[in-house]
């Protein structure tokens, strides 16, 4: 839908919260077979928007622990 901000320009926090707002909306029902396939399509690309900032967060974490140590099997 038109009236929906991009899914790329959504921080974490925020796609989070439309995609709970979306599965609510799917839960309680009563939507027409357009809307609701629109809503599960906007609701997927939250989830995969989520799931890839926490990848890319992951990725940052891990190379900061690298840089901290950067031989973890090395013996003192």
């Amino acid at each position: 839908m038109s009236e929906w901000p991009s899914v790329d320009t959504l921080d974490y926090e925020k796609a989070r919260d439309e995609l709970v707002e979306v599965v609510r909306a799917l839960e309680v029902g009563g939507l027409g077979l357009d809307e609701s396939v629109a809503l599960w399509e906007r609701g997927e690309a939250l989830a995969r928007r989520c799931e890839d900032q926490l990848a890319g967060a992951r990725t940052r974490i891990e190379a900061k622990l690298a840089e901290a140590d950067p031989d973890p099997d090395a013996e003192d």
